[in-house]
């Protein structure tokens, strides 16, 4: 696939999802655009809000849609460049100004007098307009964002920085070949490239290699790096300097560090001494030697795994308490990963893990790494879906456990081996984490966390799931599986009912949708004793039942009534039904489920017949991936494992050693499924205790 496949591929999801979801063409493109950023951490959420006007002087405004990024206070303005023409013309730096001309005079009419009067209230637009006043003392950047259904001309090599009231403005440009870059890229991010001579005066970063602990997969080096620098880069990039994992940490967990704030302002020259420092992984360093010693000058993909808080203070002191950084140093443990994306990945998340570890941080918040995914993965590429709308065909749910994995998967097939792929693997059944923790999280019945965003939710259900993993994994099965597709038929499902129904206004539709999933389940629950839905039935059929359908034509209705109340305990809608009270007013609801509903129910004895059956399969299925895996190794490596273990004097119980001692005489004798589990279960404990193979 090149880009110009791609770019026929997404003009035709931005079709496809107007004609699904009812919505106008620019606001599918929108919806389709922002989905790959927010994949691609270059904005941590996406709400859209349209509004197009006129300002004094009869300037044109126009917003397409926002997000707050409360962890470094950058306010994000998108602006949408749609025409739906594959020949199209380029895009030229005027026309783009003249994008961003909208997006600044929009701003400039935020803060005015009457522009807030003008909208409409309970409309996205008004949601966004009260939050730009309410935060505007705190807003530290203002980026501006153009998506283009186009591509960018090669003449445009920058966009000139602006500024509004003193505070940076950047201008960004996000046309095909850039989305197409960042989906097809080895991480599936936006790369972060620096240049460190820029902001040390020419010299770059001093350092010393760690030669005696390098390895193969990386190299370590110590620096010592100039506290301006590091807030200097802070400032420009964000949150996205922060490795994800710890950005969503920090953000939901941690507030920032008093005494970091008190020894910067009172001894900023003990900072050295007092801070432990940073860590950061990179690529493709390039380093200089000088007179001096060496310099580090230039990173690819700069992460910083631990030390978020340090480098969040050093630019708040400076932006907030006007602190002088000129006599902060800061020590940095960077380490130079192989370029190679998946041993790069599996490393940096080890690093990481073990550079947090002493601030409690949960097997949760690396969730991305833990084997419930992987074991999703698995799931998604064995089974099949059943044929549906008289197709002649089965076909499979993608499940993307990697940013990018459905793409990236295609990159080097010919046109007829993506035609095949794409027919077994339709776009529009790929299911991603965060699809995926949005719709559990609806039906567990914690619609207000969803609303609060991506990264939040995704956490908690992070949380959810390391909790129910580490008392019993056989839990996640193929019934799991297949329950999770049929509740994201279910989402999409009652996103188009909202989408078509007349009462809609292209606002909330997000917080409509989870509110009133989880609604219909608590309503299923409190009338319906004993009993719920049958999932299994929507799998079967591949869509939802009728009778589903009519109970959502009201619940949505009421849940649009009850978010948008006048009453509301908070005036931005958006921001209300972030809120548990939101929740609970909209759990006052008399709405009398019909009959008809019970025809597509199941008892919770069925449930349960299900689910035993299904964790049968499971641990049958884990048995027997073990006992595959125990084999694998073979019987060198289980003596080496029986050397170990007696050298380092590790407690065993008696069915590990017997387990071991069949192991160590493969293939003569075999270790039974439940003695392989045994097993693997030494062989991690041999691993923490230092065992290498």
């Amino acid at each position: 696939m090149d880009v110009r496949d791609f770019h026929k591929d997404f003009l035709e999801e931005i079709k496809a999802t107007a004609a699904t979801e009812g919505a106008g063409s620019n606001a599918a493109f929108v919806e389709v655009a922002s989905a790959y950023l927010v994949n691609a951490e270059v904005l941590s959420d996406f709400t859209p809000a349209f509004y197009l006007g006129t300002g004094k002087n009869n300037r044109r405004i126009r917003v397409d849609g926002y997000v707050l990024d409360e962890f470094d206070m950058t306010f994000n303005l998108v602006i949408a460049d749609y025409t739906g023409d594959e020949n199209r013309d380029t895009l030229t730096r005027s026309v783009a100004s003249g994008f961003f001309d909208r997006l600044m005079y929009f701003i400039e009419e935020v803060y005015g007098s009457k522009l807030h009067r003008a909208v409409e209230p309970s409309t996205p637009a008004a949601d966004l307009i009260e939050m730009m006043r309410m935060y505007k003392d705190r807003i530290r950047k203002y980026r501006l964002i153009l998506l283009t259904d186009g591509f960018m001309s090669n003449r445009i090599n920058e966009i000139d920085a602006r500024e509004f009231n003193n505070i940076p403005v950047e201008c960004q440009i996000w046309d095909i070949d850039r989305i197409f870059r960042v989906c097809f890229s080895d991480l599936g991010r936006q790369d972060i490239e620096i240049d460190f001579k820029m902001y040390t005066g020419g010299k770059g970063i001093p350092c010393i290699e760690a030669s005696s602990a390098n390895t193969d997969d990386y190299k370590s080096y110590l620096c010592i790096i100039p506290g301006t620098t590091l807030a200097d880069i802070y400032d420009y990039y964000g949150s996205q300097l922060l490795e994800g994992n710890v950005r969503s940490f920090l953000s939901t967990k941690v507030a920032v560090n008093k005494k970091i704030r008190e020894t910067i302002l009172r001894i900023p020259q003990n900072f050295f001494a007092y801070n432990n420092g940073v860590s950061a992984t990179a690529m493709d360093l390039l380093i200089e030697s000088t007179n001096e010693g060496k310099f580090i000058t230039y990173a690819r993909d700069f992460q910083i795994i631990n030390g978020g808080q340090t480098t969040a203070s050093l630019s708040n002191a400076r932006y907030k308490d006007g602190a002088d950084l000129s006599q902060i140093y800061v020590q940095m443990k960077l380490t130079e990963v192989d370029s190679n994306a998946d041993k790069a990945s599996e490393l940096i998340r080890n690093i990481s893990r073990s550079s947090n570890s002493q601030n409690k941080v949960s097997d949760a918040d690396f969730f991305a790494t833990h084997p419930f995914h992987i074991r999703m993965e698995q799931i998604s590429r064995r089974i099949f879906a059943p044929a549906s709308g008289g197709a002649q065909y089965e076909t499979k749910w993608f499940y993307e456990r990697a940013r990018g994995q459905y793409i990236q998967a295609q990159m080097h097939m010919t046109k007829a081996q993506k035609d095949k792929f794409a027919a077994q693997y339709p776009k529009k059944q790929v299911i991603t984490k965060t699809d995926l923790a949005k719709v559990r999280n609806s039906w567990s019945g914690i619609p207000h966390v969803v609303s609060k965003g991506a990264q939040t939710n995704f956490m908690k259900f992070a949380e959810i799931i390391d909790e129910s993993w580490s008392k019993s994994d056989i839990q996640f099965n193929d019934k799991y599986y297949k329950d999770s597709v049929a509740l994201a038929i279910l989402f999409k499902h009652t996103e188009w009912i909202v989408s078509h129904q007349p009462w809609f206004e292209q606002g909330y539709r997000a917080n409509i949708v989870t509110y009133s999933i989880a609604l219909l389940h608590r309503l299923i629950v409190q009338q319906l004793k004993g009993m719920d839905l049958d999932l299994q039935l929507i799998w079967n059929r591949q869509q939802v039942p009728d009778a589903v359908t009519n109970e959502l034509v009201k619940i949505t209705k009421y849940v649009f009534d009850t978010i948008t109340d006048p009453n509301r305990g908070t005036i931005n809608v958006t921001q209300w039904c972030k809120r548990d009270a939101c929740w609970e007013s909209v759990k006052r609801c008399s709405i009398k489920l019909d009959d008809e509903l019970r025809l597509v129910l199941l008892s919770k004895d069925e449930t349960k017949a299900a689910e035993k059956d299904a964790k049968k399969d499971q641990k049958l299925i884990s048995d027997i991936e073990a006992q595959k895996t125990v084999l694998e190794l073979g019987s060198v490596y289980w003596k080496a494992v029986n050397e170990f273990v007696i050298s380092k004097k590790i407690k065993t119980t008696a069915d590990q050693m017997k387990a071991l001692k069949y192991a160590m005489k493969i293939p003569v004798q075999f270790p039974s499924a439940y003695q392989s589990v045994q097993l693997l279960a030494l062989l991690e404990e041999a691993k923490s205790n230092g065992f290498k193979a």
